[in-house]
């Protein structure tokens, strides 16, 4: 199992604009390297990033080999309503983490 931090304000204005920081713990194996074996390690790395704010998507990555191991993710995203935020990370190898964080959004 993954072990993912999200940092975002728990509380905002309705009308500002947050910033959103993800990071998953992930070794992301690019495939291109040789083990101490001398054969190549097997890919094993998180394909896609998804966050989703009461249920609509808000942001949303493509990742590829080129990305580091435990990848960080920052976005910004408008403060609407109170609710839930998830975040999914989906990769090779059957890899699937969801977090969920909430949000309290009150008048300006």
């Amino acid at each position: 199992m993954a072990r993912a931090l999200i940092h975002m304000p728990a509380t905002a204005k309705r009308g500002d604009i947050i910033e959103i920081r993800a990071l998953i713990g992930h070794p992301m194996e690019t495939g291109y390297r040789v083990g101490a074996d001398g054969k190549l390690m097997a890919r094993d790395i998180i394909r896609s990033f998804t966050c989703r704010y009461n249920g609509e998507q808000v942001f949303g990555a493509e990742l590829h080999q080129a990305i580091s191991a435990n990848p960080y993710i920052a976005f910004f995203t408008l403060a609407t309503e109170s609710g839930t935020l998830e975040f999914i990370w989906a990769g090779d190898n059957g890899f699937a983490h969801t977090e969920t964080t909430s949000i309290t959004v009150r008048a300006a």
